[in-house]
C-alpha cells in the first residue's frame, strides 16, 4: 500500500444515512485498494437511521438493537472514524476544524483538532426549524437525534408511571401529547404513540385508561396533514388518524409554547406538558459561516449538479444540508432519504474520478420514486411515481407496508451486504416472541 500521506484524502463530515453509505462504499473500493484515505467525522459514536426516530420516541423500537457503532463500521470497511463536531474550515489551507469533545461532567476527552483534506464532503443533515416561536426551544422536544428521541420516551414513560401511582384521578391534560407539524414525522409519531401508550398500559399500568386519559393532538399550520405530499395520500392518512381519535388542529399556527401547553394564532390554548416540534427543517447554523460558502435562507449550502459547492470545487455537499436544483421540476431537491441515497451513489463515482484526476464529474438528477407513510400497525399508505410524467399509483395496506420496510433493509444492505442483513432479520424474527413489544424503561 502507498504511504497514506501521499494518498488523496477524502473527509466526509456527517454520519447520517447518506454520509455513512458514502464512507462505506468508498472504503470498500478506494480504501481497500489503497487508492485513497477515507475519514468520516461525526459528533456521535453511533448511527441510527433517522426515519426510525419516531419509533424510538414512541417506544416501539429499542435503539440498542438498531444502532451501529461507527468505529466498528470503519474497521470492517476500510475507512477511519473520528469523533467530533465540525466548527469551521479554511478553504485556502484545505483544513477542517473540529471542536473539543467533553464527557457528561464537562471534562475534556478529545482536544480541538485540525484535519487536512483534498476533497471535503459535507453531509451534516438538518435540524428542526422552530421559526423563532417563543418557548419552542425551551419547552418542546425535537426529534433530530437519537438522544432527543430517547429523552422524549423517558418523559412519556415517567408521565405514565406518575399518573398510574399518584393519589387521585388522572388530570385532563396530564397525559396529553401535542405534536407541532403534520409532516411525515408528526403523523407517524401520533400513530405510534396511540399504539405504544396502550401497550404500556397493558403492562400493569391498569389505573390508566388509554381511551380516556391519553390524548394525542397534532397541530398543522396548513389546511391538511402531509401538505407536501399528494392530496389523496394526505386524505387517506387524515382518515386513519381520525379513526384513531387523534385530535387534528389544521390551519392553526403555533405562536407560543409554554411549560403548560401550546398557544395558536386563533387564540386557542392546548394544555400539555409533552410537546414535540416537528414543523419544518433547516440546515445547521454553522454552515452559514463556513469561510464564505454560499447558503440559502435555511442555511443549506448551494451546490451545482455535480454536488460541488458553488464557490469551491474541492468541497461537496449533499442530503438535507445541501440545496440542489431539481432539474425539470423547478425548486430544490426535497430533503428526503431517497434523495440522499441517490446522491451518495453519484458521489461514489465522482470521488473515484477525482482520485484519478478526471475532472469530468457525473451530474446528479433526482428521480422521485414516490412517498410512503407508515402509521404503525394500523396502516401504511403511499404513492409510487410512474414512468410517465406526472403519473402515480396510490398503494396501501400490506404492499405499502412491505415497501416501507424494504427502504430500511436497502439502507442496511448498503452498509452490511445482503447476507449479513438476511441473518440479522432472521435472528430478530426468532427472538421477538421473547421480547416486550414496547420499551419499558
Amino acid at each position: 500500500m502507498a504511504d497514506s500521506k501521499q494518498l488523496h484524502h477524502i473527509v466526509i463530515v456527517g454520519g447520517g444515512a447518506g454520509g455513512l453509505e458514502l464512507a462505506t462504499k468508498l472504503g470498500d473500493s478506494l480504501g481497500a485498494k489503497g487508492k485513497a484515505q477515507i475519514t468520516l467525522i461525526d459528533k456521535t459514536k453511533t448511527h441510527v437511521w433517522k426515519p426510525l426516530l419516531h419509533e424510538i420516541a414512541a417506544g416501539s423500537m429499542n435503539p440498542d438493537k438498531h444502532e451501529l457503532e461507527y468505529l466498528a463500521q470503519a474497521h470492517w470497511h476500510n475507512f477511519r472514524f473520528r469523533l467530533g463536531n465540525m466548527e469551521g474550515i479554511n478553504r485556502a489551507k484545505k483544513e477542517i476544524y473540529v471542536s473539543a469533545t467533553y464527557d457528561e461532567n464537562g471534562a475534556e476527552v478529545i482536544p480541538r483538532r485540525t484535519f487536512k483534506y483534498d476533497t471535503l464532503v459535507i453531509a451534516v443533515g438538518s435540524t428542526t426549524n422552530d421559526f423563532g416561536v417563543k418557548g419552542a426551544k425551551e419547552y418542546a422536544i425535537a426529534l433530530d437525534t437519537q438522544e432527543q428521541a430517547e429523552r422524549f420516551h423517558r418523559r412519556l414513560h415517567n408521565a405514565l408511571l406518575k399518573a398510574h401511582t399518584q393519589h387521585g384521578p388522572v388530570q385532563s391534560s396530564q397525559l396529553e401529547v401535542v405534536i407541532v407539524g403534520a409532516g411525515a414525522t408528526g403523523v407517524e409519531l401520533s400513530a405510534e404513540l396511540h399504539n405504544t401508550t396502550r401497550e404500556l398500559a397493558a403492562y400493569g399500568l391498569d389505573k390508566i385508561d388509554p381511551d380516556k386519559d391519553v390524548r394525542i393532538s397534532v397541530i398543522e399550520a396548513g389546511e391538511r396533514v402531509l401538505p407536501a405530499l399528494p392530496p389523496r395520500l394526505s386524505n387517506a392518512v387524515e382518515m386513519e388518524l381520525r379513526k384513531l381519535k387523534v385530535h387534528l388542529y389544521l390551519g392553526e399556527r403555533v405562536t407560543e409554547v409554554s411549560e403548560k401547553g401550546v398557544h395558536t394564532h386563533t387564540g386557542r390554548f392546548i394544555p400539555s406538558a409533552l410537546v414535540v416540534w416537528s414543523a419544518g427543517i433547516k440546515a445547521p447554523d454553522f454552515l452559514a459561516t463556513l469561510d464564505g460558502l454560499e447558503v440559502n435562507r435555511i442555511n443549506q449550502l448551494l451546490v451545482r449538479q455535480t454536488l460541488q459547492t458553488t464557490l469551491d470545487d474541492c468541497i461537496f455537499a449533499f442530503g438535507d444540508c445541501a440545496a440542489c436544483e431539481w432539474v425539470g421540476q423547478g425548486g430544490a431537491v426535497p430533503p428526503r432519504a431517497q434523495a440522499a441515497h441517490q446522491q451518495a451513489s453519484v458521489l461514489v463515482k465522482a470521488m473515484k474520478k477525482r482520485v484519478a484526476n478526471n475532472k469530468n464529474l457525473p451530474e446528479f438528477h433526482y428521480r422521485d420514486y414516490g412517498s410512503l407513510v407508515n402509521l404503525g400497525r394500523y396502516s401504511t399508505v403511499g404513492n409510487l411515481m410512474g414512468s410517465l410524467e406526472g403519473s402515480s399509483m396510490f398503494i396501501e395496506g400490506l404492499i405499502a407496508r412491505t415497501m416501507y420496510q424494504s427502504l430500511y433493509k436497502m439502507h442496511l444492505i448498503a452498509l452490511h451486504g445482503f447476507i449479513t442483513v438476511f441473518l440479522q432479520t432472521l435472528g430478530r424474527l426468532i427472538t421477538r416472541r421473547s421480547e416486550a413489544k414496547v420499551k419499558l424503561h
